[in-house]
């Protein structure tokens, strides 16, 4: 009988056409300074709204223009086309360097996660200062993962929606290949071979490795 009245009441309501799902889509990712998520969007959108489609046809509407509807990780936001990056290098540059340690630490994180302090050690071959992670970490570009089910349950690194976001990257499947990095000067041939991302690493879905592969392995 519950069911029955919330049923009825829900269909007092009936939602906004899609065109205007868009617009107030459109209104909420032009005023976030984050990347909102489809829940996020909902939640502020009158009952009944899809947002998800309401996004696919905002996402072709931006198509060729300026700004672009982009995805970050799970989340949407406007940002200005690829191309045209150049016109807010003043506004974008940044300013703060990342040491040779921090930049090879970011690069093991990004392809190696979840990953020990201890694991990232041994793949760089040197000790790892407290530093250089706090500094990652204060920059938004790295966080705590699941702990490690092994003795003493060793914390793990993951990298951040904001890394993505920095790097324009919708997931961590589109990371660069070993070349890439190389060729950007990201990374030094001293890595053991063996640890070093190979060329089409990056198709690897390592967001879907960690949250269905570490069950046994590690703690939420």
């Amino acid at each position: 009988m519950a069911e029955e009245i919330e049923d009825q009441e829900e269909s007092l309501f009936e939602a906004p056409p899609m065109a205007e799902q868009e617009r107030m889509c459109e209104a909420i990712l032009f005023a976030s300074a984050e990347p909102v998520t489809v829940r996020e969007l909902e939640s502020r959108m009158p009952h009944g709204c899809d947002a998800a489609e309401a996004l696919v046809h905002l996402r072709k509407r931006y198509e060729g223009r300026g700004v672009h509807l982009v995805k970050v990780g799970d989340a949407w936001a406007l940002r200005t086309a690829s191309d045209l990056a150049f016109l807010m290098q003043k506004e974008t540059t940044e300013t703060r360097k990342l040491s040779r340690a921090a930049i090879e630490t970011l690069a093991i994180i990004a392809y190696h996660q979840p990953v020990t302090r201890a694991e990232i050690e041994e793949i760089r071959g040197v000790s790892i200062s407290r530093g250089t992670v706090d500094q990652l970490l204060e920059m938004e570009w790295i966080r705590f993962g699941r702990r490690k089910m092994t003795p003493g349950r060793p914390v793990t690194f993951v990298v951040t929606p904001t890394f993505l976001d920095h790097f324009g990257l919708e997931s961590a499947r589109d990371l660069p290949g070993l070349k890439e990095l190389r060729a950007a000067g990201l990374l030094e041939n001293r890595l053991p071979p063996e640890h070093m991302p190979q060329v089409g690493e990056g198709d690897v879905d390592i967001e879907e490795a960690v949250e269905e592969g570490q069950s046994e392995l590690f703690e939420d």
